[in-house]
């Protein structure tokens, strides 16, 4: 268990991002991540598969390649499963989960491939445990078993979070389709705030607060994993004692601000209901004295304090324009929990939030902007790669990022009063 290959995946353009931040936690140089395409690789102890988990923010789980092989049909999937020794990681009186995902593969069916590696891992058991063998949970299994397949490859996991690591603990409040957590993170991160947290930040249209939340995490120096338990809290290589130690460590880190300090945190958004749970559940998160929320429409509000400061938005579009205020009206884009997106399938969600888009809204954010925003530094994630021209904002920089299936880019603009520009053609890549 001294060393291990563990696997990090993340939304597509996260990767810079989350190898820096895998190289913080665990304190290995970035020379010794590697960055792949929607994900990061490294070769880890168990000691740090607990430790990614505890306060990575950007990954979506940690796991633990255990195998990795040639493969031409179903039987060598069955073959390369067997040779897993599962036994050192679990008892047969657990359920697992089996899920396969695959890039180019042969195969026709990636159920039946599930099902090979599921009568594989079962096999196995049965043969060193007397005939016991683990049952299969669907919902709520004990172990999660992936496998991923390429054209001629098989890389089978077990995955130590569990729960998707978007999943804070503290979210009970929120809207139809809130932001994810771990995509709020990385636009923290794409802006630099997270290098200088204590320059003022402002969501104008909040929603139940992810955003400010986790940017109040980060200031206050909170584990996104202090509230919620982990899958590999019921394997066989768990130790308490070193948990516990971990989460003491993260415990003591922690910096809260003083009583009656005000704070550089700000959310509001247009729907007073939203803003309650956002409320709820920053109190929830422990940052409720981090952040200062308030009702009101984005096309009204006035800044929360003096410049310099950074805007930070993930605005209405498509069926998130209802609660955009006066212009415009549907919160945030679906929610999944799928350990490897793949962004080029759906291309025509982007399209149809596009085409959907209140355009007027935009316009006249921009304005608002302009007028009452001077000194500010407004970042903004969209679908809409034209949107910097309609708003006649010229943006500085341009990160491409994807919010699930949506395929987006976050545009930078520098306030400066009355300015009117229009957008530069070129484009930063995040990974």
């Amino acid at each position: 268990m001294n060393q291990l290959q563990l696997f990090l995946p993340c939304a597509a353009g996260v990767e810079d991002y989350l190898a820096q931040e895998v190289a913080d936690v665990t304190g290995q140089s970035l020379d010794q991540v590697q960055k792949w395409r929607a994900g990061v690789l490294l070769q880890g102890s168990w000691r740090d598969a607990m430790l990614l988990n505890l306060h990575c923010r950007l990954a979506q789980r940690v796991l633990v390649q255990l195998f990795q092989a040639d493969y031409r049909n179903e039987q060598d999937l069955y073959r390369a499963a067997s040779e897993v020794a599962w036994e050192i990681w679990f008892t047969p009186r657990q359920s697992i989960k089996v899920e396969v995902t695959a890039q180019h593969s042969p195969l026709n069916s990636l159920n039946f491939a599930a099902l090979k590696i599921k009568d594989a891992v079962c096999d196995r058991f049965r043969a060193k445990a007397g005939g016991i063998r683990p049952d299969v949970n669907t919902q709520w299994p004990d172990v999660r078993i992936y496998a991923h397949l390429t054209t001629d490859t098989v890389s089978l996991y077990i995955d130590t979070s569990g729960d998707a690591l978007f999943k804070r603990g503290w979210r009970e409040d929120k809207g139809e389709a809130p932001l994810k957590e771990t995509l709020a993170a990385a636009m923290l991160a794409a802006s630099g705030w997270t290098q200088t947290p204590e320059l003022p930040l402002y969501d104008p249209c909040c929603g139940s607060g992810t955003i400010a939340i986790e940017a109040a995490q980060i200031a206050c120096r909170i584990a996104p994993g202090s509230l919620r338990r982990f899958a590999f809290e019921k394997m066989l290589p768990f130790q308490p004692h070193v948990w516990d130690a971990l989460r003491g460590d993260a415990l003591r880190a922690q910096r809260l601000p003083a009583p009656g300090q005000r704070p550089h945190i700000f959310g509001s958004d247009v729907a007073h209901r939203m803003v309650d749970f956002a409320q709820r559940n920053a109190q929830r998160a422990g940052v409720a004295d981090a952040i200062e929320f308030r009702g009101g429409d984005a096309l009204q509000r006035m800044m929360p304090c003096e410049p310099p400061g950074i805007m930070l938005v993930n605005p209405p579009y498509g069926t998130r324009i209802d609660t955009a205020g006066f212009a415009g009206a549907g919160r945030h884009a679906p929610d999944d929990d799928d350990a490897y997106e793949d962004p080029q399938a759906p291309r025509a969600v982007r399209e149809q939030a596009i085409a959907e888009d209140g355009g007027e809204f935009f316009v006249q954010l921009a304005a608002h902007w302009k007028k009452n925003y001077a000194g500010w530094t407004a970042w903004l994630l969209t679908p809409d790669l034209k949107l910097p021209g309609k708003m006649r904002l010229k943006a500085t920089r341009r990160v491409p990022m994807w919010n699930g299936p949506i395929e987006c880019r976050m545009f930078r603009f520098d306030m400066v009063q009355g300015s009117a520009r229009t957008p530069r053609t070129g484009e930063d890549s995040a990974g």
